[in-house]
């Protein structure tokens, strides 16, 4: 993007981020309230994300989890959070940082986020449309409630110049 523009989808990805951030926090400190639980994409790939080797070679280039019933030692910095989950009922820490996320839900809600790009990099398109990364949750959290149909998505490619 060149300098005499204002990189909206950047800024609105950054916010976005935020977002998910300060959510993290408040779980953090008070836990999950009602029936709140989350979808959470992220880049496995991305160099500061740290997962076990078995699961960086089941997963290569993205994975969800899902916090809902089954999470410990819950920590969020400014630029990553950790988390230890279940998988296959082998306890794994997770390093996310927030750069890597490439979706966020909230089926409780119908609350979802997706993020076009990781931050301070050139914006790209998604790797994955919004549908596929929702089957692949549902995957990988057979134990966990399936994300609710009709969820709202907030999607950026609406307000996008075409690209030529």
């Amino acid at each position: 993007m060149t300098n005499d523009t204002v990189d909206y989808a950047y800024l609105v990805d950054n916010a976005m981020r935020t977002v998910v951030r300060d959510v993290l926090r408040q779980v953090q400190r008070v836990g999950l309230p009602g029936q709140h639980h989350f979808f959470i994409s992220f880049r496995t790939d991305h160099p500061n994300t740290q997962i076990s080797e078995t699961l960086r070679s089941k997963y290569p280039h993205e994975i969800t989890i899902v916090l809902q019933h089954q999470f410990w030692d819950l920590f969020v910095a400014e630029d990553h959070f950790k988390v230890s989950l279940s998988f296959n009922n082998v306890p794994e820490k997770l390093v996310v940082p927030f750069a890597a996320l490439t979706g966020f839900a909230d089926p409780s809600t119908k609350f979802g986020l997706q993020f076009h790009h990781e931050q301070n990099e050139p914006i790209e398109e998604p790797t994955m449309p919004i549908s596929a990364a929702t089957s692949l949750a549902a995957a990988a959290a057979a134990d966990a409630e399936a994300p609710k149909e009709g969820a709202e998505i907030i999607a950026l490619d609406a307000f996008r110049k075409n690209k030529k």
